[in-house]
């Protein structure tokens, strides 16, 4: 039965792909869809983060993860590279949770 769920989500994917190639390219030359188009990534990954940060189970938790996703915050806005934004949320996390 999962394997129904799995086939039937990748079709979904699938066909709302190739519905993207069948847009007008007046509609994706519009100034609007452009601008959404750029910020769209960019506030699902945000929500992403917030959730994985936020959630435990079915209530709001507040625990290492926030210490790392603001040291992350640091490290991004003293612009360090990616690889190192990631580390040092990892590395504060785990120094949180372990001395708690």
């Amino acid at each position: 039965m999962i394997w129904a769920g799995v086939l039937l989500g990748a079709l979904g994917c699938y066909l709302l792909k190739l519905a993207g190639l069948f847009v007008p390219q007046r509609i994706l030359e519009n100034p609007r869809v452009r601008r959404i188009a750029v910020l769209l990534p960019v506030a699902l990954l945000a929500a992403l983060i917030v959730i994985q940060t936020f959630a435990g189970g079915h209530r709001l938790a507040v625990d290492a993860r926030l210490a790392g996703v603001a040291a992350a915050i640091v490290a991004v806005r003293l612009r360090a590279p990616i690889l190192v934004v990631a580390g040092v949320a990892g590395v504060v996390a785990a120094l949180l949770r372990l001395a708690t």
